[in-house]
């Protein structure tokens, strides 16, 4: 697959709930960490397959955000403007970890794309 899922993410305005209902359901293994800039991130290594992530974001409803890997996140955000993509969130760098884009597409779903510093390295997991 050219483009693969390569990291998820849950937002959400109740993280401690959040942690302890899915490492219950799953048995998920959650880390805490240092988010560039302040704040902490909680890694989900989930062993086999796509890993992910959560954070606490009181701002936006709770919900599931999906990654898509991609080799240049500038010629890609720019492709997903040209084929009728809003651009919710402009390239970013993302600490030592890579970079990202948000889009919505045409049909009103929200999705983000991954540039990773470390080509080997998928979302961070």
């Amino acid at each position: 697959m050219a483009n693969p899922f390569v990291h998820v993410e849950l937002h959400t305005g109740d993280l401690a709930r959040a942690k302890t209902f899915y490492s219950g359901l799953f048995g998920w293994n959650l880390q805490d960490m240092p988010m560039p800039g302040g704040g902490s991130y909680t890694m989900i290594s989930v062993g086999e397959g796509t890993g992910g992530g959560m954070l606490s974001d009181p701002d936006v409803p709770p919900a599931w955000m999906a990654y898509v890997g991609v080799d240049d996140i500038v010629a890609a955000t720019a492709k997903a403007r040209s084929l009728g993509a809003a651009i919710v969130q402009d390239v970013v760098e993302v600490g030592d970890y890579g970079w990202m884009s948000v889009i919505t597409d045409p049909t009103g779903a929200t999705l983000a794309l991954w540039k990773p510093k470390n080509p080997g390295a998928g979302g961070g997991d």
